[in-house]
């Protein structure tokens, strides 16, 4: 690294010695076939150690040169110090005028001395012209690349940024969805148990059945409590590895509905199984799953109907319940606060509708309607 330092610190060394040495070595070169006084050298010299301060203040530096350019001892300090003002300063009007200063200044003692040479002022003009043109056009070529190469800089530093907020946004969504996943398939998993473990409980007189009973069903409750914060937990941070939540489908609905081991009167119609979008599967099994672990949760001991059906190209899912069984005793479950609106989400992203109404008999009816084909 100090090696890399130094080399760096000797090459803007070199970079601001070299147009100097150029310029003196001009000056001296210049002075033999003109035989020029002292005065006029020292003017020479002058503009070319003037050009240590080329970056600094460009214009006076060009100033300090142009005495030199008209007394033929100092053209290269000028141009270095007019490629300067082009490379650093970009208004056109100061621009134009330094240029056409240097020209006038080469220019303009070549009439008093050929006068009455014939061809000589138009082959001195272009001279002049190209002396003042060259430095400009190679000072803004160099100024126009570093400003375009600044631009793809900060471009490419933009699309990176861009690519890292896309790349996190996708994060924060896959753990949202496994967090809704997660919750879907242990919240439905352990209110089972908490519900066997209540009907053990209600039905058995020895006393340390009942214990055990009970025992189970605070541990489901402390689960799901830890379920919960794992969710949110899982919403927060990232998680890597591949997908890990599970994929039902709607054939999987007698089972599930077969595990429930309540009052169930389901209406599922067996083509509503076939040709239906994967992600359209699995919303209707999630919405299925979270109606009937609500009711086991506010309402045990409810009638409940299922009804899945096709109408069209629209997969209609309905969920109703009755009220709850005068003398049961409800299951004191947890809640993550993620169910229904999780449902809501997933119908809306598919491009259907979602409702959940209480009904006037003390009931609660969950329905979707889900495309079965891409519109």
């Amino acid at each position: 690294m100090k090696d890399d330092w130094l080399s760096e610190r000797h090459k803007r060394l070199l970079f601001l010695l070299c147009p100097v040495v150029l310029a003196v070595v001009d000056t001296i070169v210049s002075v033999g076939p003109m035989h020029a006084s002292t005065l006029e050298v020292a003017i020479g010299l002058v503009g070319g150690v003037a050009l240590l301060a080329r970056r600094r203040t460009p214009v006076a530096v060009l100033l300090a040169t142009v005495p030199g350019v008209y007394l033929g001892t100092g053209w290269f300090a000028a141009m270095a110090a007019l490629y300067t003002v082009a490379r650093l300063r970009s208004e056109r009007r100061p621009l134009i005028a330094c240029a056409l200063l240097v020209a006038v200044a080469h220019y303009l003692p070549v009439p008093l001395e050929r006068l009455g040479e014939v061809g000589w002022e138009n082959l001195d003009a272009e001279d002049a012209v190209l002396v003042s043109l060259a430095p400009v056009a190679l000072g803004r070529a160099v100024a126009m690349h570093a400003e375009l190469a600044t631009r793809l800089r900060e471009l490419s530093e933009s699309r990176a940024r861009e690519h890292q907020l896309v790349a996190r946004q996708v994060l924060a969504t896959e753990r949202a969805r496994l967090g809704r996943e997660m919750h879907d398939v242990v919240a439905h998993q352990v209110s089972l148990v908490s519900l066997q473990a209540g009907a053990l409980r209600m039905s058995s007189t020895e006393p340390a059945v009942r214990e055990a009973a009970d025992a189970i069903r605070k541990l489901s409750v402390r689960t799901l409590e830890e379920l919960r914060h794992m969710v949110g937990l899982l919403r927060a941070a990232g998680v890597g590895g591949g997908d890990l939540s599970p994929q039902p489908r709607l054939a999987d609905l007698d089972r599930l509905i077969g595990e429930c081991g309540s009052d169930i009167d389901a209406d599922i119609d067996a083509a509503a199984c076939r040709d239906c979008p994967d992600a359209v599967e699995r919303a209707a099994f999630r919405i299925v799953q979270e109606a009937l672990t609500n009711v086991r949760k506010h309402a045990p001991g409810a009638k409940v109907w299922v009804s899945l059906r096709c109408q069209g190209q629209q997969l209609c899912v309905e969920v109703r319940n009755g009220p709850a069984c005068a003398g049961t005793e409800p299951l004191d479950l947890p809640s993550g606060g993620h169910g229904l609106i999780g449902l809501y989400e997933r119908v809306h992203l598919l491009g259907g509708s979602f409702e959940a109404t209480a009904l006037a008999d003390g009931g609660f009816l969950v329905s979707a309607i889900l495309p079965t084909s891409a519109s």
